[in-house]
């Protein structure tokens, strides 16, 4: 999925779509923080409603204090790594025993330069990759820049589907996506 331009909403509706389906996902989504009309930061909501700090325009902030431990910066965004790895961790655990006909479903939002500072979490994501029953959702920014070696694993894997939402296609894609997920997830209720 592509740039700024409603690829969350997306991922969110697809979440509500599944649930009212029958479908249990497990995962998180990434949302905007804004104080006086203004983006201060960003924070993870997991699909069981925990939230924890992704992100913030400085380590000023009265939410969750940013780690002092890491200095990991996107642009004017101070990554807080650990209050990340708290939240999201947990919701892409893989069960060890687990039968491998059960379908499981990760929706990741998203899979970008803020997240990929965390090792742990690269290896969770190439964890659920390997797994042939797991069916991972995530949204991935549009290629730009020096290439993110995991987005492209995901981009480039021939097992991968990848959809780009644009400003004119944002309303109208949620029907093509969930006809794909039904055709990769071949209806089967987990």
């Amino acid at each position: 999925m592509a740039a700024c331009v409603g690829k969350t909403t997306l991922i969110k509706k697809i979440h509500e779509n599944l649930v009212k389906e029958g479908f249990q996902c497990n995962g998180f989504f990434t949302e905007e923080v804004r104080s006086n009309g203004h983006r201060i930061g960003f924070d993870v909501i997991t699909t069981d409603k925990n939230r924890g700090q992704l992100a913030r325009v400085s380590d000023n902030s009265n939410d969750v204090p940013v780690s002092r431990q890491t200095n990991f910066k996107v642009g004017q965004y101070t990554v807080n790594i650990s209050s990340f790895e708290l939240t999201a961790l947990p919701s892409l655990y893989y069960p060890t025993k687990t039968k491998e006909e059960r379908k499981l479903i990760y929706l990741v939002d998203e899979i970008g330069k803020m997240e990929l500072f965390s090792q742990s979490f690269i290896q969770a994501v190439k964890k659920l990759m390997s797994q042939t029953n797991v069916y991972l959702i995530a949204t991935i920014p549009v290629p730009k820049g020096r290439p993110l070696a995991l987005v492209e694993e995901l981009r480039n894997n021939p097992l991968s589907h990848v959809v780009q939402v644009t400003h004119q296609n944002r309303n109208s894609i949620l029907s093509e996506v969930m006809t794909l997920v039904h055709s990769v997830v071949a209806s089967q209720v987990t």
